[in-house]
């Protein structure tokens, strides 16, 4: 009589037998690589059919960050860099920060003329800021904290936060270039800046979102979700949220294997976070930094243009932009305009420039 143990165990061998017979087989094994080689191709073309089939947003609010600091770090003239933006490509929406270190370099002691030359040029030609808020901005080290700040303890630097905060939203929530604020750049994103695990605070963001929104009830509050992944689950609720859309970036994160990477997330995919947004939280989406510039393995002006336009030329730009306005979003911040600048002016190569032109004027 056979057991039901028994018959277990010859099922079990059976598998046994089976796996060895197909490790002991080349062909097999080739075979077997073949399929899931095949499989993977399939997914990838579907997934582009898919994005293939989606309609660009006509003629979307195109945007530019712009940080002083990066352009100098380029050895630019920062002025003219900003200036040429506004005047030559005639963009209408920026991104500007209002970075701590700077702003406040003694406690107690602000300097916001630079910023408020921004703003007022800004101004002149009738743009539109979005003004970066908090300890976490745009360009490295991401956290820009001030020197004096390791000398106080974990309650004394928030209150110091707090109160830069409202220095900051008190000075320019009456400037007529304010279109709105965007606190603290990918506050959750875990895995890139110069930041501590202290700084990614969900309880210290909700009250940092609370206390500008009492100071300022005429302005929306705009946040950036940590990079091209997560899904807001907790508080607070800002009047949109933001997501960065990169395309080609060199990968370090897999040592000692390191390469450029392009990233797997497909227009659907972004598509279907929007619609999880909308749906749960009752919010519109925007794209808060688009690729427009080089990410390689050491610094951009460190790179030579050939290896810069091995993830950005001319035709990853374009390709970049249809893939964000397929995304449905009206408001695409781009990212690079100190970059485009820097080819521009320093290397004699108007082509980046020029392209960016015509991309954004292309309806």
């Amino acid at each position: 009589m056979t057991t039901r143990k028994s018959t277990k165990k010859s099922r079990v061998n059976r598998l046994q037998t089976s796996l060895m017979n197909f490790i002991r087989s080349p062909k097999k094994i080739l075979a077997g690589i073949a399929i899931f080689i095949a499989a993977i191709i399939g997914l990838i073309g579907a997934s582009n059919l898919i994005d293939y089939s989606f309609k660009e947003v006509p003629n979307p609010n195109y945007g530019v960050s712009f940080s002083k600091k990066y352009s100098e770090e380029l050895g630019l003239d920062w002025k003219a860099n900003y200036t040429a933006l506004l005047d030559d490509l005639k963009i209408r929406n920026y991104r500007l920060m209002s970075y701590w270190d700077v702003g406040e370099p003694k406690q107690g002691t602000y300097d916001f003329k630079d910023l408020d030359w921004q703003m007022d040029e800004a101004h002149k030609r009738g743009a539109k800021v979005s003004l970066g808020l908090g300890l976490r901005q745009p360009r490295w080290p991401e956290c820009h904290r001030p020197s004096w700040l390791s000398a106080l303890d974990k309650e004394q630097q928030e209150a110091a936060l707090i109160n830069y905060l409202s220095v900051v939203v008190n000075r320019y929530k009456n400037h007529p270039a304010l279109l709105s604020y965007q606190l603290e750049n990918e506050a959750v994103n875990t895995w890139f800046g110069e930041c501590t695990a202290a700084d990614i605070d969900k309880e210290r963001l909700a009250r940092e979102y609370n206390h500008v929104a009492s100071l300022d009830q005429n302005h929306p509050i705009w946040m950036s979700l940590s990079d091209q992944h997560g899904l807001p689950l907790g508080e607070p609720t800002p009047d949109q949220y933001g997501y960065s859309v990169y395309r080609v970036v060199w990968n370090d994160k897999t040592k000692p294997f390191e390469f450029y990477l392009t990233y797997p997330t497909p227009v659907w995919y972004h598509k279907l976070r929007a619609l999880w947004i909308k749906t749960f939280k009752h919010r519109d989406i925007f794209v808060h930094e688009l690729q427009l510039e080089p990410w390689g393995p050491v610094g951009t002006k460190d790179l030579s243009i050939e290896e810069q336009e091995r993830s950005m030329d001319t035709d990853q730009l374009s390709e970049n932009i249809q893939f964000a306005r397929k995304i449905g979003a009206r408001d695409i911040y781009t990212w690079g305009g100190e970059w485009w600048y820097w080819r521009k002016t320093t290397q004699s190569d108007p082509t980046i420039w020029e392209h960016v032109r015509s991309e954004l004027n292309r309806e």
